[in-house]
């Protein structure tokens, strides 16, 4: 593998650093920026400004409108929109729309894509992906799914209950996840004013940067046409993983700005404030913490990259996404729980951008599988691979 970047690559990473420190951090102490994440108002003048700049939709293909850019271009673009929490939302990059884009992209037919991706893609529409249920429906484990799509003529009718459903609310489309018959699973996509769909209420979480918030939605007799089957039947779970292992590193992506960013706060806390008659980051024990920043930043930069790399390569696979999801989130998890040691009393209030990054990344440990599941699922793979003897 080559680190270094091209002059391309250094061209996105300068544009794209530059748009964010000028144009958006400023944004981030607006009111409309709400414990539910952006409204749609300030959602859609980010992403005016992204337009503007020719940043927007980056990962989607040029036919689509997009800059068709590659796993390892997404590094550089993803990491430097997360260096604001309201980075991802200019760009259009967020979840659950990048994820969404992606799948799109490579499984639905051409109506479709014209129907609901192009417009995504210009930053007009948002989606959501409804999968995760409540006891006792699917969670980390797919199979426990109980919405169920049954066929009726030239529709099929939904029944079942989904939550934890990010950007629900004000969401344009839907893709989601129900059982057949037969037990498999298939995907559908249905517009969101659709009679049968109803949003309950929307979940308090900790997080607070996804525009839409959590919802917990409700399909009873949902109609939809046959037509609107995202691939094909059956493949549900195939396609889900089509769209997670590449989701799951770009989650690594845009966290990995932001944890950088709040070191960077706490660095230069660390420089300026004194304490015991030195720099506070002149005493061990901070230090000694900013050091650890560092390795953890480096550490997860490196695991992005080689798995992007695998990704750009075809050889990526499920055990790839696994492992840089669990050594990402961990690591800049650490960097930001640091961060607000480092920083003390600013660390937990609103003083600095540093407690609400905290606030959103602990959820990181446990969405698109918690650490626990891609751990077990990584010792499964490694067991089987062994030499038996």
């Amino acid at each position: 593998m080559d680190f270094n970047l091209t002059a391309r690559q250094k061209d996105l990473q300068e544009r794209t650093r530059r748009f964010i420190a000028e144009q958006i951090i400023p944004f981030e102490r607006d009111p409309r920026n709400t414990a539910h994440g952006p409204t749609e108002a300030l959602r859609n003048e980010l992403v005016a400004l992204a337009r503007a700049e020719g940043l927007l939709t980056p990962h989607a293909s040029p036919d689509m409108g997009g800059m068709g850019i590659n796993h390892t271009d997404k590094a550089i673009m993803f990491e430097e929109s997360g260096y604001s929490t309201l980075g991802p939302t200019a760009m259009n990059i967020h979840a659950p729309d990048e994820g969404n884009i992606h799948l799109m992209e490579v499984v639905a037919s051409h109506e479709q894509k014209e129907r609901w991706l192009r417009p995504q893609v210009q930053g007009l529409t948002r989606s959501c992906f409804a999968m995760t249920e409540p006891h006792p429906g699917a969670g980390a484990d797919p199979s426990m799914m109980l919405t169920t799509a049954v066929r009726d003529g030239d529709h099929y009718v939904i029944h079942g209950t989904k939550w934890f459903i990010t950007g629900a609310e004000g969401a344009s489309y839907c893709i989601i996840m129900a059982k057949m018959e037969d037990g498999s699973a298939t995907m559908f996509l249905t517009d969101m004013d659709r009679p049968g769909i109803r949003i309950d209420r929307q979940m308090d979480a900790m997080d607070s940067c996804f525009t839409g918030g959590h919802g917990v939605m409700k399909f009873e007799n949902l109609r939809v046409p046959a037509t609107d089957v995202l691939g094909e039947i059956g493949k549900g779970f195939k396609y889900a993983q089509v769209r997670l292992a590449p989701a799951r590193l770009t989650h690594c992506m845009r966290w990995l700005g932001q944890a950088r960013r709040a070191h960077d706060i706490a660095t230069e806390y660390a420089r300026t404030r004194q304490a015991f008659g030195r720099a506070l980051g002149k005493h061990e024990g901070v230090g000694f913490m900013l050091a650890d920043n560092d390795i953890d930043l480096h550490t997860a930069r490196l695991h992005i990259w080689h798995t992007a790399w695998l990704l750009d390569q075809g050889n990526a696979c499920n055990f790839e996404s696994s492992r840089a999801k669990v050594t990402c989130s961990e690591a800049e998890w650490r960097v930001v729980d640091r961060c607000v040691q480092i920083l003390g009393g600013q660390g937990v209030t609103g003083e600095t951008i540093v407690m609400r990054i905290f606030m959103d990344m602990r959820a990181f440990r446990v969405y698109d599988g918690p650490s626990e599941v891609h751990r077990w699922s990584m010792a499964r793979k490694i067991l089987d691979a062994a030499p038996r003897s």
